[in-house]
């Protein structure tokens, strides 16, 4: 496995899309009943969305990263972008706009139970294939993050910014987030597939997409759509990857769970480091994963994220299956 530096000839990572204000409330034994007052631990105020956190990662471990999307001009916009700032990112593409607040999430963690997610849309509404374009500039990688939570960035726009971000020589990964009830999800995925270079989603997610049931279907699916290279996260189940000759099950690095927030972003910026490194597709894996576990231990997105020579020492306990294909 090669040792290459992330900063070699000082590669710039483009994250654009959701922004997210998040207030994550500490696990809960149980959903309280009407009426009653239940005592928590601080809640955990973070900035976040796909494009913050993994953008967050990236430049926690050695990457130069430039954060595209929107906020409110209001105070949780700049309390947000200021985070990014003390981060380390570049925050120049993040547009302040006064016609809608910065948006807002809270994550309910029930032991013992998926987490519940209470979102507004906000500023994120107002994001646009124009604003993924502004952010794509000279970039060697554009992930797009939170695809189908963005009402404004519809795939008739998005397609031909993928192709020139690609012709300029970007690698693009995508991810979705899909809201309930969301019409018409593989419609607006498919046209993509051809365009980007890894597609990411999750099982629930790939499952509205493809109507397909399990990983490996809706994997093969998507290939069959024109994307190269996917994967599937399956939270305690792992993740899937697959492309044109192999599919593997990636096995999830055993780690003492407190929250889920943010391990398909942590998950993203592994692959990230891996392509930029021009490792190995095992490896790269192995990484994505030992990060994206790495952030489950403590509550919120990337409070306990590896770092990077954490993330390798542990990396060789990731366990991968190859899947016929």
């Amino acid at each position: 496995m090669s040792a290459t530096p992330a900063r070699l000839n000082d590669p710039l990572v483009s994250c654009a899309g959701i922004l997210v204000s998040d207030l994550f409330v500490p696990p809960l034994p149980e959903l309280p009943k009407p009426g009653i007052l239940v005592s928590i631990d601080p809640p955990l105020y973070q900035s976040g969305g796909c494009a913050a956190n993994t953008g967050l990662d990236l430049a926690a471990l050695g990457v130069r990263v430039r954060i595209t999307g929107r906020v409110g001009d209001d105070g949780l916009g700049r309390q947000l972008v200021d985070e990014l700032i003390a981060g380390g990112v570049d925050t120049s593409s993040i547009t302040h706009t006064s016609t809608s607040p910065t948006s807002q999430t809270v994550a309910l963690t029930i032991a013992g139970e998926d987490r519940r997610f209470l979102h507004c849309f906000g500023a994120n509404a107002e994001f646009t294939a124009a604003d993924v374009e502004r952010g794509a500039a000279g970039a060697d990688v554009l992930i797009v993050g939170g695809y189908l939570l963005l009402p404004s960035l519809v795939a008739n726009d998005l397609v031909p910014v993928l192709q020139r971000a690609r012709n300029a020589g970007s690698t693009v990964l995508l991810d979705v987030a899909v809201p309930l009830g969301t019409p018409n999800t593989g419609e607006r995925v498919r046209p993509l597939m051809p365009h980007v270079d890894w597609f990411l989603p999750n099982e629930d997610e790939a499952a509205v997409i493809t109507g397909q049931p399990t990983p490996q279907t809706q994997a093969r699916t998507l290939l069959d759509w024109g994307c190269p290279q996917v994967v599937i996260t399956c939270g305690s189940g792992g993740a899937l990857y697959a492309d044109a000759t192999q599919m593997l099950r990636i096995e999830p690095l055993p780690i003492t769970f407190v929250d889920g927030s943010g391990a398909g972003d942590a998950f993203m910026a592994g692959l990230v480091l891996g392509i930029l490194r021009h490792w190995p597709i095992e490896d790269t894996l192995r990484y994505a994963a030992a990060l994206g576990a790495s952030v489950c231990r403590g509550l919120g997105c990337h409070s306990t994220l590896y770092t990077d020579s954490e993330a390798r020492e542990v990396m060789a306990d990731v366990r991968l299956e190859a899947l016929p294909s």
